[in-house]
């Protein structure tokens, strides 16, 4: 079957996808926010007919964002729907990647008509269109051999990606080699990178690069090496272009000796963010910052523990690291891929922070004169002050509000978290957000840094949990990009929720809004893209139910289906209400609590998170059970909120939601009947009166009444 007839009974654009693939025989194929994606080629897919330039306005937001991350780039680039394509190499679209001038979305599904309006000019005369009902057999032969060119964008070498390139160089080529001494690998990356691929770029450097062949031969001193296996080496100078620019040769030649190779072990301490991804986070620094930010910026991180951050910067004369332990302090100056850097011990949340909530840096003395004066040219907007950028990857603690810790999936809890100088006194307006260790970071680097630009790692219930309106009222940044990844990169968290990794500029006095950035797995690859919604203003699911008053009547609280509650501190659900035939419990508004947290019982909770099902509310609490079960819980989605319907809900789908509420393993109703000095109970539908409270229970709790299950006919 041809292409065209394929695509003619195509119904989704999964189907136009799959057509392309099979027509053009595509290998090595990877589906992500790329439509399609291979080594040699990606393509931009439609289901309906859309305009090419605004596929490739889409599509090249992709392509700058994987530039930036100094990831390979193919040489072209297609863009397809059912009715056509369009083909170009990407070297045409090259001018439009390094125009600063260019203004381009945060998302590729936010690339809309003004961005295509403005790419058209340069690329508009580049591509070949292929209207596939005519030209299928030109376009076919056109893109297959575009693929056999296997034509590759590199990317250069500089000062801001050194540290990266040589760890990657390190892992794909230098274990290849065999070395002895640990130190010989930044020579021997110099020699490589200094070299063309025929001549040596720079010369009289202490190791040399021959080639015998086309086998690369590494010669320091009277010892020679060879690459183990060449696959590594080819595809490491697949993504990078050599020799460098001759204006950083130099430069990059003097940073050789903090160059040795990142071991993770090293660097694992109490807020250690695992190397692959401080990688994806300095990518990302570069796409939202610019390439030379290294050289712009003033880098402060106040929790630095051992470094791990910044051991991928490579200009550490603009780096200040501060953490709570000398210890740290003592292991950070003692490895010199911090050369350079400022390093000292400060408690950011206690040290400096005065009794009316003002920053004094002579209380301590601690904070060094260089970094005094950044912090006091940037508050009066010294012309040629550099700007400040806070980089850090705070801990994650939880407390109540009197500032004992709490059990918290996913962190460490301290005790005496709120308790700190800063929250004491600086904080009445940030309402709960005290509670958080991480945003007590963030509101005194507001305070203290009001136009510095803030690179966090954290978790996103600043944007999206409820609670914390008020944080949202009182700190205003805008958002320039970032990413999320798995929480299980991060050892020693609990559960799977997203860690954000996100760029803001505190400077700006935007309300915080939605956020959408691309998400991460484990080993830090692309699976899609997310949005992080902002749900003040919004309508929550918990609050579409009134709430039923409880009555005088006496009742059993539960704490299971038939286990009556043990507890007595607290104890919820000891009375019942007016024309009650069971209770719903529904803890939390999100994803994180749905499944653990939504049941049905026939008598009160021993907790008042939910509510008395009656007659009147019965479809609803239907709906609340069903939806809140139904949508399968994810790490990405593991903050996000249940909202309350938007139109209004046709009868069959109130059935539907109460049928399945019916007979649904978190339905723990039962039926209570008296049997011989026992309690018969069955799984059953919603019973019409509570479980009645007998003095022996009262007094003896669950061991005054034995229980027989028996199942309904």
């Amino acid at each position: 079957m041809s292409l065209f007839d394929t695509l003619a009974r195509a119904r989704t654009e999964e189907d136009v996808k799959d057509a392309y693939i099979a027509a053009l025989g595509l290998k090595g194929v990877f589906k992500g926010l790329v439509d399609i994606q291979t080594p040699e080629i990606w393509f931009e897919a439609k289901e309906a007919s859309t305009p090419p330039l605004l596929m490739f306005a889409q599509l090249l937001v992709y392509v700058r964002a994987a530039r930036k991350r100094g990831e390979a780039i193919p040489g072209f680039l297609c863009v397809i729907d059912r009715e056509k394509a369009a083909l170009m190499a990407t070297e045409h679209a090259m001018p439009i990647l390094e125009d600063k001038a260019n203004v381009w979305p945060k998302s590729g599904s936010a690339a809309d008509s003004a961005l295509a309006a403005q790419i058209a000019p340069v690329i508009e005369t580049h591509f070949v269109l292929y209207r596939i009902a005519d030209y299928e057999a030109e376009f076919i032969k056109a893109t297959k051999d575009a693929v056999r060119e296997g034509r590759i964008i590199r990317t250069p070498i500089t000062p801001n990606n050194l540290r990266q390139v040589f760890d990657k160089w390190v892992a794909m080529v230098g274990v290849e080699l065999g070395v002895k001494r640990e130190a010989d690998y930044a020579v021997l990356f110099f020699a490589d990178i200094m070299h063309d691929g025929r001549n040596e770029a720079m010369r009289n450097l202490p190791a040399r690069l021959l080639f015998s062949g086309d086998k690369p031969v590494f010669i320091i001193g009277s010892e020679q090496y060879e690459l183990a296996s060449e696959r590594g080496y080819r595809n490491f100078w697949n993504i990078y272009h050599r020799p460098p620019e001759q204006r950083h040769r130099h430069y990059l030649l003097e940073r050789r000796d903090s160059l040795l190779p990142m071991d993770d072990q090293k660097f694992k301490g109490a807020f250690y963010t695992p190397l692959h991804i401080v990688d994806k986070a300095y990518d990302q620094l570069n796409a939202t910052l610019g390439a030379d930010w290294q050289d712009k910026y003033i880098v402060w991180d106040m929790c630095a523990g051992v470094g791990n951050l910044e051991a991928k910067h490579s200009n550490l004369r603009n780096v200040f690291m501060s953490t709570l332990d000398e210890e740290d302090v003592t292991i950070m100056r003692s490895n010199p891929a911090f050369a350079g850097a400022e390093i000292f011990q400060y408690d950011y949340l206690n040290d400096d922070v005065t009794d009316f909530g003002e920053i004094d840096y002579e209380l301590s003395g601690k904070v060094p004169a260089a970094l005094r004066q950044a912090i006091a040219d940037a508050h009066e907007g010294k012309k040629g002050a550099k700007p400040i950028l806070v980089l850090i990857n705070p801990p994650y603690a939880e407390a109540t509000g009197g500032g004992l810790a709490v059990p918290m999936a996913g962190g460490e809890n301290k005790l005496g978290v709120a308790n700190t100088q800063l929250a004491r006194t600086a904080m009445k307006q940030y309402g709960k957000a005290t509670n958080e260790l991480f945003m007590q970071f963030i509101a005194r680097a507001y305070l203290e840094l009001p136009t510095a630009k803030l690179a966090i790692f954290s978790k996103v219930k600043y944007i999206s949990t409820p609670t914390l309106n008020e944080f949202r009222d009182f700190w205003r940044a805008e958002y320039l990009g970032g990413f999320a990844v798995h929480s299980r990169t991060f050892e020693g968290l609990k559960g799977s929720f997203p860690i954000s990794f996100f760029i803001w500029d505190t400077a700006g006095s935007k309300v915080i809004d939605h956020v959408t950035a691309v998400a991460l797995d484990k080993a830090g690859n692309l699976v899609g893209e997310k949005t992080f919604l902002n749900y003040d203003g919004l309508k929550l699911l918990t609050d579409w139910v009134t709430r039923q008053p409880s009555n005088k009547q006496e009742a059993i609280p539960l704490k299971g289906a038939i286990a009556p509650a043990t507890s007595s501190a607290d104890l919820r659900g000891n009375r019942w209400s007016d024309g009650a035939i069971g209770w719903l419990n529904c803890a939390g508004n999100d994803f994180q609590n749905a499944v653990a947290k939504t049941f049905l019982l026939s008598s009160g909770y021993s907790s008042a998170r939910g509510f008395f099902v009656t007659p009147e509310n019965l479809w609803q609490s239907a709906i609340v059970f069903a939806v809140r079960l139904l949508i399968k819980p994810t790490w990405l989605n593991d903050r996000d909120q249940f909202l309350q319907p938007s139109h209004p809900l046709s009868e069959e789908f109130k059935s539907d939601c109460l049928v399945w509420m019916l007979f649904n393993g978190s339905n723990l109703t039962a039926g209570a009947t008296s049997c011989t000095g026992m309690v018969a109970i069955g799984r059953s539908p919603i019973t019409s009166s509570p479980l009645p409270r007998r003095k022996s229970a009262r007094r003896h709790g669950s061991k005054a009444i034995s229980w027989c299950a028996t199942w309904p006919a």
